[in-house]
């Protein structure tokens, strides 16, 4: 079986899109076409339902594009084993990173892992943690770095590497903050119920963190008024910094102790896991292995 031709079909799949296809396998339109045309009449059936604007794959086309994955898979796998064995430090990795922090992390870590692997080229690729967990799965992705609790892990293996805190984040100034400085000088517990007195930004909902964060509030029985949700923690950050409302932050946007914002735990703790995330049964290579532990001295530090 051609290679070159599971590739091809495999980026039909993945850009249903032909002429898309063809442009990023850096062939013409006419030779991609060709080729799917050619293994049609070898296999005897269609292999995609085609459109003005877009190709699915058809029941026959589903099973020929997940063998090919497969394969393609223990092609990558089987290379970079033999690498490692003759300590040939070169390849590729695709990486994905969670939008802010991850690449906060690669931006650190990178010129360190080049020195050690100059020969490895690394795309990083931004995306939320379910977009990772289905390209890990699917093997377009060799690593994502991810943060889930444990009940949001999927089938794909997951290497923690360290446990974070998430923190109420309100206004300095504000009288709320006041309020719970004086609870916690005082030894007694916080009245979350204050929390219906200010105004809340929030992570939006495709954000592993959300539904932590509607427990804890589904808990205290508190329905605060959410003046938006956006996919970003520095906006969040940023909000609560000009004293325009709360949120919920992870410690890494803390860490650096921005002005204007004061913190207070939770109880009971909450805190979610920063995971690498690989494929089940996939071998994981040196410089693969050399990235992780990087990242974790990062989180770590």
């Amino acid at each position: 079986m051609d290679v070159k031709q599971l590739e091809y079909m495999v980026k039909i799949a993945e850009e249903q899109n032909i002429s898309r296809a063809a442009e990023k396998l850096f062939i013409t339109q006419s030779a991609l076409n060709q080729q799917l045309l050619k293994l049609e009449r070898q296999l005897g059936t269609p292999l995609f339902f085609r459109s003005r604007s877009q190709f699915r794959p058809t029941p026959a086309g589903e099973i020929y594009l997940a063998g090919a994955r497969e394969m393609l898979r223990i092609k990558k796998d089987t290379y970079r084993q033999i690498g490692d064995l003759l300590d040939a430090r070169s390849g590729r990795l695709a990486v994905g990173l969670l939008s802010g922090r991850g690449m906060d992390m690669f931006t650190s870590i990178y010129p360190e892992f080049q020195r050690q692997y100059p020969q490895v080229d690394v795309e990083p690729v931004e995306m939320s943690v379910r977009e990772q967990q289905v390209q890990v799965a699917a093997g377009t992705l060799d690593i994502g770095f991810v943060t889930v609790a444990p009940f949001q892990k999927d089938q794909n293996r997951y290497q923690r590497i360290c446990v974070e805190e998430i923190f109420l984040a309100l206004p300095q100034e504000s009288p709320l903050a006041e309020q719970y400085r004086q609870d916690r000088l005082q030894g007694q517990k916080p009245d979350w119920g204050r929390l219906q007195e200010i105004p809340f930004v929030t992570i939006n909902r495709e954000s592993t963190l959300r539904p932590l964060i509607d427990s804890v509030l589904e808990n205290a029985e508190v329905s605060p008024r959410i003046l938006f949700e956006t996919g970003n923690f520095h906006t969040l950050v940023r909000m609560v910094q000009a004293g325009l409302c709360a949120s919920f932050l992870p410690w890494h946007y803390l860490r650096p102790n921005p002005d204007g914002i004061a913190i207070f735990p939770l109880s009971p703790r909450l805190t979610w896991e920063i995971h690498a995330m690989t494929r089940q049964k996939s071998y994981l290579s040196q410089a693969g292995a050399c990235l992780i532990q990087l990242a974790a001295q990062f989180w770590r530090g």
